[in-house]
């Protein structure tokens, strides 16, 4: 008698296995018009699992491209985030497309960087400002009530699709969305990004922003007016909220795609906030930190993930402060170019000792040897290299001013 097959756990369903096979037949497509076909196939076998809130499901079929077609594993991510972030409304007899948009706010301070409800007159400022400035005409809006940082916002491609399904019903109706995100405490970093949310619906196939309504005008002319106008006329409003920060906006964007240029953007805020705190704290001048560079990865012969700044003080040894400054997507972080080279675009390394020197920190070195992700046993935060070559913990002077900054 034969003995059944031993199911192994790592076997995929049969909805996980469909979106493997759609996903892999979108990268294997040689045509625009097979490629699309794919893509409407797999984008209705998405919808299904998210709004079934089956993001298992999901999570499984993204986790077996990423060990065995890589091709495969870019098409579904790019899929899973354009379906969760977006869909199809019917409202008062017509079909509305509804688009989840995330508007980043960095900010860096010596001091905390508040979160939660705005006051009514600042949201409504934004709301006018939204509509005179980005959007296109016509377009129905919903904007969350509050400022969410990163903890708060959803954490999974089913909760943001419910999101962008609640927050168009809010602006079809146009009515104020009630949020019920999460009210995680924000760790107090001295660089952070907060964010406003908010949703657009439009008829189908009608533009959503301002640079899209004309067809024979500039598309990254009308953009750039766009950033220009949204930055003048929001940061005042927003840096009311955020008092003692120094406040970037950038442009809103869709959900994902935002949530990523922020991320990057507030890299070098990080580095600026450092260099304040430690100058004001210490009461030094920026020409007397010393800045140590190492590179960090997951496996010794990997590539790099991410730098780790130590800023030290003259010839001591000691860390007393750190920055992460990871490396995202295909940013490469095993060269540092000819600056002389015609190629006008940075690596990561270049941005990092650019803003250094901006700041005025003149002493830096790189160390040569690549070091494996070091955390301290007991707190869990990064450890930084020291002049020296070791990693240490970040540790300010004892005689410097109390301070609730968190490190990191």
């Amino acid at each position: 008698m034969r003995r059944p097959a031993k199911r192994s756990s790592s076997r995929l369903s049969a909805e996980s296995q469909r979106l493997v096979n759609s996903s892999q037949a979108v990268a294997g497509s040689t045509s625009r018009l097979e490629e699309r076909a794919w893509e409407r196939i797999l984008d209705l076998q998405l919808h299904k699992q998210l709004k079934s809130n089956h993001q298992a499901m999901i999570d499984a079929a993204l986790d077996h491209l990423f060990k065995s077609d890589l091709d495969g594993y870019d098409v579904l991510v790019e899929a899973v985030e354009a379906n969760s972030e977006a869909c199809a409304l019917d409202y008062d007899g017509k079909v509305y497309s509804v688009q989840l948009l995330a508007l980043p706010v960095l900010a860096w301070t010596r001091f905390s960087i508040a979160s939660g409800n705005l006051p009514t007159d600042v949201r409504n400022g934004l709301f006018a400002h939204l509509h005179a400035h980005v959007l296109a005409d016509n377009v129905h809006l919903a904007l969350a009530p509050a400022l969410y940082a990163i903890e708060q916002l959803p954490r999974h491609h089913a909760d943001v699709f419910a999101l962008a399904q609640r927050m168009g019903q809010s602006a079809l109706k146009q009515s104020t969305p009630q949020l019920s995100l999460e009210q995680t405490p924000t760790a107090p970093f001295l660089a952070d990004t907060r964010y406003l949310i908010a949703a657009v619906a439009v008829p189908t196939g009608a533009p959503v922003f301002r640079w899209q309504m004309d067809e024979h005008a500039s598309a990254v002319h009308e953009r750039e007016a766009a950033v220009k106008a949204w930055t003048a006329q929001a940061t005042p409003l927003l840096t009311r909220f955020l008092p003692g920060c120094n406040v970037e906006l950038l442009l809103p964007q869709p959900y994902y795609f935002a949530c990523r240029e922020a991320d990057k953007r507030i890299r070098p805020a990080a580095i600026r906030a450092a260099d304040h705190y430690l100058t004001q704290t210490l009461g030094v001048a920026s020409s007397e930190l010393h800045a140590n560079i190492g590179s960090f990865c997951e496996n010794i012969n990997g590539q790099i993930d991410e730098y780790r700044v130590g800023f030290s003080l003259g010839n001591d040894d000691g860390i007393v402060y750190g920055i992460v400054w990871p490396l995202y997507e295909q940013e490469d972080g095993d060269e540092v170019r000819d600056l002389s080279a015609p190629d006008s675009a940075q690596t990561p390394m270049e941005e990092i000792l650019g803003v250094l020197r901006e700041c005025g920190i003149v002493q830096i070195k790189l160390h040569e040897e690549r070091y494996t992700m070091e955390f301290c046993d007991d707190c869990g935060t990064p450890l930084f290299p020291a002049p020296d070559g070791d990693l240490v913990h970040a540790e300010m002077p004892e005689d410097a001013p109390a301070s609730t900054e968190h490190f990191h």
